[in-house]
């Protein structure tokens, strides 16, 4: 599947609340470039899209962080889980397991202090050639609940 053609076809790559969208208050005098799901503790985390791995890792103070190359430009992040089941240079396909989310919060500090969830917190980025682009148009179901 090419996430150019995938409107309104993709799953949430974790079940649970939509705490924070594309372009809200980052809570750091910025706007968010992504999406924060918190999830329930020792959520699995899936791929929204086939693609390749072109990174997965500790990055930061991030947690864990997968990037995923869905081709023509796109790239996928994903970052806060605990741990990551998918090796670099991996082709995935969508709904394969990447990826399993910690008990309690996640050390996601992109968010910054806007957001204090008991829950483990999975972010989610879509780019476009290197810029952050809205993933709303691609989730089924819209942007109410991260539903699986």
């Amino acid at each position: 599947m090419v996430l150019s053609k995938s409107r309104c076809r993709l799953e949430y790559p974790a079940q649970g609340q939509i705490l924070k969208r594309f372009g809200d208050d980052d809570g750091r005098g910025s706007t968010l470039r992504g999406l924060a799901v918190a999830t329930r503790n020792d959520a699995q985390v899936t791929a929204p899209i086939d693609g390749k791995v072109e990174f997965a890792g500790p990055f930061r103070s991030y947690g864990q962080l997968l990037i995923l190359n869905a081709g023509e430009g796109y790239l996928v992040l994903m970052a806060g889980m605990n741990e990551i089941s998918a090796d670099m240079g991996q082709s995935i396909r969508a709904g394969e397991p990447v990826g399993k989310m910690g008990e309690g919060p996640s050390s996601v500090t992109l968010l910054g202090d806007a957001v204090q969830e008991p829950r483990p917190v999975l972010y989610v980025e879509f780019r476009k050639d290197g810029e952050a682009v809205d993933s709303a148009p691609w989730w089924i179901g819209g942007m109410k609940e991260a539903r699986k």
